[in-house]
């Protein structure tokens, strides 16, 4: 059953009265703000949503404020779950803020399931209530916005196709174990390949590392007829496995049980993944397929895309793509978690659009980098009536196209290259080109410039 709160406060407000001295401003700060009742209701209502009759039936759960508290401070603070309920134990200050007192601190594993209760409704629902309480105490005011966008990663492995077999593999066999331990009068026969395509993916690992530059073209050509052989027996064991899992799937298909029915429909998501890793490797082992269009790169977490965003230090990136806006002060005013992978110039307009709806108004100063110019960005925001859109482009972005007759005279200028005169004609078209450089350049200047403003 909900509860929001615990009825009654502990002994520690009469053995240590000071206690809220020990408290630094900045939590003084978050608690003020997580006392408002408006987002303790958000939470309450999704935690009510867990079961059908979770508000009115059932022992004592968590309180809401609880719950909601030690999550800020585990975001706060970068804690796991484990440390947050450790540190949460162990200090007076964190007991008192989360309003625990000497009650029982909620472990790590009530909190990893109460967690993932929240969903981005809520956490939308929570951001725009303190979009509300910064413009009610004058924190911001709306007069800027700034967009960016990241890549939040998935806690995955790297993902190859050998790898991602020997997971399907796995994965399958264990829940056909699973299965066959609740239903023993069927007579399941579940034999175990994970070994036999353990071994394989191990020397498809080796020989890969094998197969560089400074072996000759005779010992790449060698590996990579190998690393064939290979990739079709790893093939082979999975299909096998794949066709054991449907068999057990009609074996079980009129068992009552709930528990198994779980299984089994965790089994069939199972098979369908797989059956996806076996089409991509497919494609580009014996294909030559590299850019296979809705690639798995995870059993775990299927959503995951390889993003690209052009990082020296990291070229691809394996999770979601994030769009970030701030206000003033750097308060995150909203955010979306893109579906699939989109050009940020997509994003711009819906930035704008958002920012105008929490503040009643469009931003006097809308900054973001580079890849959201555009001439169709740059037009929305002035019919908005945002004062200043600041995205230094690359100096082709914004570039007016020319006339056929322009371009025309420059072909015939190319042509003539070798003609007297021509160097001449080359050097003025230099100076005109570094002209228009210059003036792209001071662009660039000024929108940085009033980035930084």
């Amino acid at each position: 059953m909900i509860r929001r709160a615990h009825v009654q406060r502990s002994l520690l407000e009469v053995l240590l009265p000071d206690g809220d001295k020990l408290w630094d401003e900045e939590l003084r700060e978050i608690d003020a703000v997580l006392d408002d009742e408006e987002i303790v209701d958000l939470v309450d209502a999704a935690l009510r949503r867990r079961r059908p009759k979770s508000a009115t039936r059932g022992r004592l759960g968590t309180p809401v404020v609880v719950v909601l508290r030690m999550l800020v401070l585990k975001h706060r603070y970068d804690w796991s779950f484990a440390e947050c309920e450790r540190e949460v134990r162990g200090s007076l200050v964190h007991r008192a803020f989360c309003r625990i007192d000497c009650e029982l601190v909620p472990d790590a594993k009530t909190l990893i399931r109460l967690a993932a209760l929240l969903g981005p409704e809520t956490l939308k629902g929570i951001v725009a209530r303190l979009v509300h309480l910064a413009r009610a105490r004058r924190v911001v005011r709306g007069q800027r916005l700034r967009v960016d966008t990241t890549v939040v990663e998935t806690n995955i492995h790297y993902p190859t196709d050998s790898s991602l077999l020997a997971d399907g593999v796995r994965v399958l066999t264990r829940t056909m174990h699973r299965i066959r331990a609740e239903v023993t009068d069927a007579g399941l026969q579940i034999r175990d390949r994970t070994r036999s395509l353990a071994r394989r993916v191990f020397e498809i690992a080796q020989r890969s590392r094998k197969a560089t530059a400074r072996a000759g073209a005779a010992g790449r050509e060698q590996t990579k007829a190998r690393m064939t052989t290979l990739y079709r027996a790893a093939m082979a064991i999975t299909r096998a496995v794949v066709r054991q899992a449907d068999t057990v799937m009609d074996t079980t298909a009129d068992t009552l049980d709930l528990g198994v029915q779980a299984l089994r429909d965790q089994l069939r998501a199972s098979v369908g993944l797989v059956r996806r890793v076996l089409a991509q490797t497919r494609a580009r082992v014996l294909k030559g397929d590299t850019h296979y269009p809705d690639k798995v790169l995870s059993l775990f977490e299927p959503q995951t895309e390889a993003i690209r965003k052009g990082k020296a230090a990291k070229p691809t990136e394996f999770g979601k793509l994030v769009k970030i806006q701030e206000a003033e002060a750097g308060l995150v005013t909203d955010y979306e978690v893109c579906p699939r992978r989109v050009p940020d110039q997509e994003l711009w307009q819906p930035s704008l659009t958002r920012h105008q709806e929490l503040f009643g108004r469009p931003p006097r100063l809308a900054v973001a980098d580079g890849g959201f110019a555009s001439r169709d960005n740059e037009r929305f925001a002035t019919e908005l009536g945002v004062d200043k859109s600041c995205c230094p482009a690359n100096p082709g972005a914004l570039r007016p196209t020319r006339s056929p007759r322009r371009r025309a005279t420059a072909g015939s200028a190319r042509r003539c290259a070798g003609a007297p005169g021509a160097k001449a004609a080359s050097a003025s078209s230099s100076a005109a080109t570094g002209s228009g450089a210059v003036a792209i350049a001071a662009r660039a200047g000024w929108s940085a410039g009033s980035d930084s403003a």
